[in-house]
């Protein structure tokens, strides 16, 4: 009955998961990219040329996780932090 129980409760939990928003940066020279997953202030970035996807991470604003990025991975061209997209002035800021 025990495992039954716990069964149905990871069943349930099972979509709140799934939907954990994810983070994502388009880096300006693919070549920059690690061949590795590498992690950032918490989050799991992995990158097929330049597009680099993350999960997890830190709770910060999506400007700082971009910056810390940035200091990384050099220059992005698009950044989405845990849904938060960055605008191009943001961008622009963040690569600064």
């Amino acid at each position: 009955m025990r495992a039954l129980l716990i069964a149905a409760t990871l069943f349930v939990a099972a979509p709140a998961f799934a939907d954990a928003p994810v983070s994502s940066a388009v880096l300006a020279d693919a070549s920059k990219a690690p061949a590795a997953r590498t992690i950032i202030d918490g989050a799991a970035w992995r990158c097929e040329g330049a597009n680099c996807t993350a999960s997890g991470g830190a709770n910060q604003t999506a400007t700082r996780a971009c910056r810390r990025v940035v200091a990384r991975f050099g220059p992005v061209t698009a950044f989405t932090y845990k849904g938060v997209p960055l605008t191009a002035e943001q961008i622009a800021a963040c690569n600064a």
